[in-house]
């Protein structure tokens, strides 16, 4: 039943942001706004607390991590208002409002909101709306936001419960799912530190999270170096953050895509068989997962399982790739949402 239940939950949460990407206003830059706030927040905190705080012992650097990753609402109120094209001043009036809520619930609070704020901008004459905005906005979206919290934070204590509880009574099965999805989200606009952040993996289910994703990194290199996908300065790029070559990988994404989810499921199995941890959510990132790992776990079996993952991908890769390359697969194209209107070769 645990298995259902978590197998399913992963799968309506994909659903969800697929078709807010797809469907909803601004549904891609909402969704930018979320991954942005995540990186500034979670990355700072496990980096500094954890990672480098944790192991060194420095309690001045843990303080400012942990301050950093308390901060989330603040900066996904101002990036989402942002990236919806709303007054940089007018987002970080509504986004200080959002100190004590979490990502998810002051998101969808702030994403409303800008739309009030773009029609105040359009119809209100300019010096007149910062007085309107301040007099409506702040109340706004705290109302909002102070209205969903309760609901939210209660479905993704039950997500987090779910997936987390797979991982305890069935790791592999729990990290074939998970290696089938995450390295592919991690290479689209949904983000894999978001599907992460929403579904509040921790444990044994992040660190599977976070290495398939340092996987992945080998995975791309090999193959945009093998079928010859853009230039030397893309192959690096695509190893550090996949994101930033998200125009290449959409072009040739059912040959990306199928070859890092084959790979991903083989690396999760390696993963769920060192038994890691990772205490902290949001790690779904090539880099950033790798080092914080060593903050919550023996760095013997750290490295071990890095290289391990790291050695499996680029071998599969490679044979993978080769055979691509023999029956000229590279040019397969299947629609994407996130690529609709895109040319193709």
């Amino acid at each position: 039943m645990n298995i259902i239940l978590g197998v399913g939950t992963l799968v309506i949460v994909l659903v969800i942001m697929t078709l807010f990407l797809k469907f909803a206003p601004y549904g891609k830059e909402g969704l930018q706004a979320l991954s942005g706030a995540a990186c500034a927040t979670f990355l700072p905190q496990a980096f500094l607390s954890y990672a480098i705080g944790g192991i060194f012992h420095i309690k001045f650097l843990q303080e400012i991590g942990d301050l950093a990753g308390s901060l989330g609402g603040i900066a996904v109120g101002i990036l989402a208002c942002i990236n919806l094209g709303v007054s940089p001043v007018f987002a970080v009036i509504v986004g200080l409002v959002l100190k004590d809520f979490s990502l998810l619930p002051a998101f969808i609070a702030a994403y409303l909101t800008a739309f009030v704020i773009k029609f105040i901008e359009k119809k209100v004459p300019e010096g007149l709306d910062l007085i309107v905005v301040i007099l409506i906005a702040p109340a706004l979206v705290y109302g909002l936001a102070t209205l969903i919290n309760p609901g939210v934070t209660a479905v993704l204590n039950q997500i987090a419960n779910a997936v987390n509880s797979v991982g305890d009574s069935s790791p592999y099965a729990l990290a074939i799912i998970l290696g089938l999805i995450i390295p592919v989200t991690s290479m689209t606009p949904l983000s894999s530190m978001v599907l992460a952040s929403i579904l509040g993996l921790t444990g044994l289910p992040m660190a599977i999270g976070a290495i398939v994703c340092t996987g992945a990194s080998f995975v791309n290199f090999t193959l945009f170096n093998l079928l010859k996908i853009g230039q030397k300065p893309n192959r690096f790029a695509v190893f550090i953050e996949p994101l930033t070559q998200i125009d290449l990988i959409v072009k040739y994404a059912p040959v990306l895509y199928g070859t890092n989810a084959i790979i991903g499921m083989v690396n999760a199995c390696i993963i769920a068989f060192s038994g890691l941890k990772i205490g902290v959510t949001g790690m779904a990132t090539p880099m950033a997962g790798a080092i914080v790992l060593f903050g919550f776990n023996s760095p013997i079996k750290s490295i071990i399982t890095i290289a391990a993952v790291a050695v499996t991908g680029t071998i599969l890769a490679f044979i993978i790739g080769s055979l691509i390359k023999k029956f000229d697969l590279l040019h397969l194209h299947i629609p994407m949402p996130w690529n609709k209107g895109k040319s193709h070769s």
